[in-house]
């Protein structure tokens, strides 16, 4: 028998954990072809078929999972080995990197200058999205770590609290002088997944208003700019809004919710990537800090 690459062990684990081999090519930089080619070269050198395909999908076959299972520890192990003896200098990796907007304004950006700094050949792929869609690409394999707004608990994730943000009640200075919710507004909120929108029903219940209108924009800067212009109030988190308080053209026209939004990084249980796990460390040092006013 031929020796068998790590690159042909890689190249099975990434089939299995993404499902398709367009998705694994993409994966590892390459071609669709390349990824048949390997799988052709492995099977021929073991006699054996490792996959077989359902639906769009490629499963693998009961010994392809035997193989899996007993070579990714191994794969990993000595993976891990290698940048441990170079202090992970030498790392190089594509990350891909799930967020929420608001978690993505609170910690996003010290985040990425630590691994710019100390894991240049890291490159980060980010994208911003909602909490649902987030965990939803996490455990399908299509994101390698994500910040969201939890608690969230799944038998497929790990994850770590880096922190809460305040949530204030915002109107548009001109709202706020004319008296704000002394007449009716309309109220503006994240769509009924998010934890603003539930923030929002519970404390226009506890003050016994009735807005007169409830909108939805699943876009947090957007909510942000609606509301400075005078077109209603909104819950909105502190940090994205702490200058624009500051400024005067954001007044706070309610008390401040006793509900804070918790935020956690998460990754995959099975993950044994050490580059991830390098970076997913990282991750749960991040603290989001508490307004002055809050921790008074």
């Amino acid at each position: 028998m031929k020796r068998i690459a790590l690159f042909h062990l890689e190249t099975l684990m990434w089939i299995d954990r993404l499902g398709t081999f367009a998705a694994a090519a993409q994966r590892l930089n390459t071609t669709q072809p390349a990824i048949s080619a390997r799988v052709r070269e492995i099977e021929e050198q073991l006699g054996v078929p490792l996959f077989q395909r359902e639906g769009r999908r490629m499963v693998l076959s009961a010994r392809g999972r035997r193989l899996v299972q007993a070579s990714e520890p191994l794969y990993h192990g000595l993976e891990q080995v290698l940048l441990e003896a170079s202090d992970f200098a030498g790392a190089t990796a594509a990350v891909r990197i799930g967020s929420g907007e608001i978690a993505a304004a609170s910690c996003l950006p010290a985040f990425i200058q630590a691994i710019e700094r100390d894991r240049p050949g890291v490159a980060m792929e980010i994208e911003i999205d909602l909490t649902a869609p987030l965990l939803q690409q996490l455990l399908a394999g299509t994101r390698d770590i994500v910040f969201l707004a939890g608690p969230v608990a799944s038998p497929g994730m790990r994850t770590a609290s880096i922190g809460s943000v305040e949530l204030v009640w915002c109107a548009g200075a001109e709202v706020a002088q004319d008296g704000g919710f002394a007449k009716a507004l309309p109220v503006w909120s994240l769509p009924d997944h998010s934890p603003l929108h539930a923030v929002t029903h519970e404390t226009l219940e506890g003050h016994g208003i009735v807005p007169r209108a409830l909108h939805t924009c699943n876009n947090v800067r957007t909510l942000i700019e609606i509301v400075a212009s005078g077109q209603g109030a909104a819950v909105l988190p502190e940090t994205m809004v702490h200058d624009r308080l500051a400024a005067g053209d954001l007044r706070e026209v309610l008390p401040r919710p006793r509900h804070h939004v918790h935020f956690e990084a998460a990754i995959r249980t099975r993950e044994r990537d050490p580059v991830i796990l390098d970076l997913f460390a990282r991750a749960s040092e991040l603290r989001i800090e508490m307004s002055a006013q809050t921790r008074a």
